[in-house]
């Protein structure tokens, strides 16, 4: 996958170039959007198909979009079409917001609990791991019942895992050792 975020990068930073001047937050649910469709496996198959014009796929695109596509925007989905490249999109928007991350000095968390957390939970949670890791953090959190108890944090390639399924991994290892 280096070969794609090798390829996907100058798109990102382009497009982040654009967001940046205009109003990031708009473009920025916009990249999460155009990346979520262009994950999509029907219109992955469109986008290969060679009997589909390129002013097609990209109109296709353009009309499975719920936000509003302004004129930089339509610039930049023909420009992939027309490079075959609007299936790096998910890669591009991932690029897109580490940039974003970097430019506001935060990182995304993603927090994986055993159980639902309330919200005033992931709050308490994330400022102990703001103080922890320096910066601002984006949380994103999900649920696993296989890690029985406690929580998994990735932040960037730093994981800070105090699940109950690690320490029993952990003790395993200690005994069989």
């Amino acid at each position: 996958m280096a070969e794609l975020a090798t390829i996907a990068r100058p798109y990102a930073e382009a497009l982040f170039r654009v967001a940046k001047a205009a109003d990031l937050n708009n473009w920025s649910a916009l990249v999460s959007e155009m990346a979520q469709v262009a994950a999509n496996p029907d219109l992955r198959e469109l986008a290969h198909n060679p009997k589909v014009s390129d002013a097609d796929i990209a109109a296709v695109f353009t009309a499975a979009l719920k936000s509003p596509v302004g004129n930089e925007a339509k610039n930049f989905i023909a420009m992939l079409v027309e490079n075959d490249r609007l299936t790096l999109l998910p890669e591009i928007a991932e690029q897109f917001f580490e940039l974003k991350n970097a430019e506001q000095g935060s990182a995304d968390a993603q927090i994986v609990s055993a159980f639902e957390l309330s919200s005033a939970q992931v709050a308490e949670l994330v400022a102990t791991l703001e103080k922890k890791f320096g910066r601002k953090l984006n949380p994103i959190v999900t649920v696993d019942s296989a890690l029985i108890g406690g929580v998994r944090v990735v932040v960037g390639d730093e994981v800070l895992d105090t699940s109950v399924r690690a320490k029993l991994q952990q003790m395993q290892i200690a005994l069989t050792a």
